[in-house]
């Protein structure tokens, strides 16, 4: 998949000749069971076309510039990048939402990044996009400058439209099973391992420390799920599933004081495992209980292995 991630890259393809491409554009926050219909389409429309299967992003929320506040997403830039890839999306255009592209007119936007950037053949849109200042741009401004759309339909479960926000709801909430079903997969998190005290090897449970670059998770408290290393490059495509327990928490039997953010950490039950600066994508199977102060680590010693031995039975039978 080609990831272009500023307007200047799209300036230097438009100079080169860029082939042609069916477009869609979109947050894509969570890439759910409506935008998986979009990309879908998409790609139809492109294959159809002998066209690239093009999606426009944007590397953060843009109510962060527009409102001063955003949502915590349901993926991070990273992780949208991996899901477009496994979508099988061919190019991917990752815009950082800066005053710039706040102040461009919906016309403009078409002609520079769409048409001059990308060499628009088609659009693929979902029945509520809109791009461009003051969300300007939609199907109906597309057809009117003579381009063809395609307009995918709302997708509904249990009888509600699939959105990032119910879905943010429901992870917050800690309902993994509606959440999985409006996303189409597991509820997952994607990060970065990076170092940690390494008080679990210590304790016979080595983990490892997950940066979730502030992706939105389930309450605290431990889980059984599936692990997949990424590798360093957080776009390839990860490997089998590993049995794993998570726990995400403020660790209060070791810590001296409440750090503002929890953390999360994973410990994978098969085998040997040096990931270290690896990416790991943890899907959450059932949350084995809360968070809980153990009085000496012998006792947490204790407790952790018997949440193996849960979470063990859980992934057995899921």
């Amino acid at each position: 998949m080609i990831v272009t991630t500023d307007l200047a890259a799209l300036v230097a393809r438009a100079q080169d000749g860029p082939e042609p491409s069916v477009v869609s554009i979109g947050m894509f926050d969570g890439v759910h069971l409506g935008h998986r219909a979009i990309l879908e389409a998409n790609q139809r429309r492109a294959g159809a076309l002998g066209a690239i299967s093009t999606v426009v992003t944007f590397q953060s929320h843009p109510k962060a510039l527009l409102l001063g506040r955003a949502p915590r997403t349901l993926t991070t830039l990273e992780h949208r990048l991996a899901l477009f890839q496994r979508m099988g999306v061919g190019h991917a255009v990752a815009l950082p939402f800066d005053e710039h592209l706040r102040d461009l007119s919906a016309q403009d936007f078409t002609r520079q990044v769409l048409i001059e950037g990308l060499a628009a053949r088609a659009f693929v849109l979902g029945f509520d996009s809109k791009f461009g200042k003051d969300r300007a741009g939609d199907a109906d401004l597309l057809r009117g400058l003579g381009h063809a759309v395609e307009i995918v339909k709302k997708v509904l479960v249990d009888q509600r439209a699939v959105s990032s926000t119910a879905i943010r709801e429901a992870v917050e909430l800690g309902d993994l099973a509606s959440a999985a079903r409006m996303l189409g997969r597991g509820v997952a998190v994607y990060g970065e391992v990076v170092e940690g005290r390494r008080l679990g090897r210590e304790l016979g449970f080595p983990t490892a420390n997950l940066d979730l670059h502030h992706e939105l998770h389930p309450p605290t408290g431990v889980y059984a799920g599936w692990a997949r290393v990424a590798g360093p490059d957080a776009r390839l495509e990860p490997g089998p599933a590993i049995q794993a327990v998570a726990n995400i928490g403020f660790k209060p039997t070791v810590s001296g004081e409440r750090p503002d953010l929890p953390t999360m950490e994973v410990h994978l039950l098969d085998g040997e495992h040096s990931i270290y600066g690896q990416h790991v994508e943890f899907e959450f199977v059932e949350r084995l209980r809360g968070e809980v102060r153990f009085e000496s680590l012998d006792a947490l010693k204790v407790q952790i292995g018997k949440d193996v031995v849960h979470a063990r039975t859980v992934l057995a039978r899921a």
